[in-house]
């Protein structure tokens, strides 16, 4: 590890021992997250004091690369420099993980040390943790590997612009990340579960997420004579309520499909109507078939409301994420070792999430889970949720995330399942 970065004061008697009743790692991954537990705190506070938006994690990845370069890896930068790729060990089959570095374009509102530094960016969605974890992640197994006990390769993929649309997966994608891997697999911040507890699901696990826009136009008109002119404020209502309504009995529900408006726009006087207005909104389906038909359907019921109004409509339908839907094998493979790593006690079902997660794009390559790594404080009725100004974790999150991560590694590369 960099000698930059102290641990912080007081962290390493908050920092989590071995579990009682869970199975230890060859290498002695205890002791070496006791011993290397509160350096990994202080890199998650430097990441988190020093964020970075979508597609410009410059730092932050030359950060990354410094601290494996450190342990005798040889990791990659990504072709624009903004996110790393490193392998570890040997053989044909890899098993991936991935963790997204960027930050979000929100105040940090926290009273704490390590309180980001760059005016409205903050880590309000626990990404520091992710690629903290995983970097903890890389070194423990960078140990394992020189002493043999490593059973194969495991690759890590720090991926940037996670939070922005076009996300950066595609990307990451096509620079090669996913050559010769057989399984990858993900963690997500979650401040509804205490830190000591994930959650893991099998199928559908978070939402495809698009974005629509609706622009209408007219001639305009007095608010008097409605019959004269396209009146767009009464059109944009029609497709705020009934767009909707008969998309909703349209596709299957068991689809999970979620039309929300968020912002609507048009006209300034009480008594003039307008001659342009729009409105913007997020569709999210749980179902990829329903996901393919999305684009096609909702324009077609946009234009059909709009049509009997006389308005002039534009529809912008823009793709997003896919849904996130986890391999059932995967799943079974990182379940397992979340309960040996935390204890079987430790491993709660996921609920399912209309959030997006660009996550969704590996697994159209290749089989893979993400889970939900508890980031809550125990015993407290406080919960902070993600993408708020005041989002924070109780740190002993990264140690349980490591474990987990690092038995997942094992399990994947000794059950030939991949």
């Amino acid at each position: 590890m960099t000698t930059a970065l102290t641990a912080p004061e007081g962290v390493e008697k908050a920092w989590p021992g071995p579990t009682p009743g869970a199975d230890p790692l060859p290498g002695q991954l205890d002791r070496w997250l006791a011993a290397r537990g509160a350096e990994l705190v202080a890199i998650r506070r430097h990441i988190h004091a020093h964020p970075e938006p979508s597609h410009s994690e410059f730092e932050t990845a030359a950060l990354i690369a410094r601290e494996l370069a450190v342990a005798g890896l040889k990791p990659r930068l990504l072709p624009r420099g903004n996110g790393v790729v490193c392998d570890i060990g040997e053989g044909d089959r890899v098993v991936a993980f991935r963790a997204d570095i960027d930050a979000l374009p929100l105040q940090d509102l926290k009273d704490v040390p390590y309180r980001s530094t760059v005016d409205r960016m903050a880590h309000a969605c626990g990404h520091d943790v992710h690629t903290t974890v995983m970097l903890g992640l890389g070194l423990a197994l960078a140990q394992l590997n020189e002493q043999g006990e490593l059973p194969g390769r495991v690759r890590l993929i720090f991926q940037p612009g996670e939070e922005a649309i076009p996300s950066g997966a595609p990307e990451v994608i096509a620079a090669g990340a996913l050559k010769d891997v057989a399984a990858i697999y993900a963690l997500h911040c979650y401040p509804q579960l205490p830190a000591g507890l994930v959650g893991v699901r099998s199928g559908p696990f978070t939402a495809a997420a698009d974005t629509v826009k609706v622009e209408l136009s007219g001639p305009g008109g007095h608010t008097a004579r409605p019959h004269l002119t396209a009146d767009l404020v009464h059109a944009l209502g029609r497709v705020i309520v009934d767009v909707p309504a008969l998309l909703d009995r349209r596709i299957d529900p068991r689809a999970g499909v979620s039309l929300v408006w968020g912002a609507v726009h048009a006209g300034q006087a009480f008594n003039a109507i307008p001659g342009t207005g729009e409105v913007l909104g997020t569709v999210r389906i749980l179902n990829r078939d329903a996901w393919q038909q999305a684009p096609e359907m909702v324009t077609k019921l946009i234009h059909d409301v709009v049509a009997a109004t006389g308005a002039e409509v534009k529809v912008t339908y823009t793709r997003g994420v896919p849904p996130v839907i986890n391999d059932r094998m995967a799943s079974a493979v990182v379940a397992g070792a979340a309960g040996a790593a935390l204890g079987a006690d430790r491993v709660v079902e996921a609920e399912l999430s209309m959030g997006g997660e660009d996550f969704s794009f590996y697994l159209e390559h290749v089989p893979g889970a993400m889970i939900r790594l508890g980031t809550g404080v125990p015993g407290s009725d406080v919960r902070l949720d993600l993408h708020q100004g005041d989002f924070d974790v109780d740190e002993r999150c990264i140690g349980y995330g490591v474990r987990v991560m690092a038995h997942t590694a094992l399990a994947a590369l000794s059950t030939g399942a991949f």
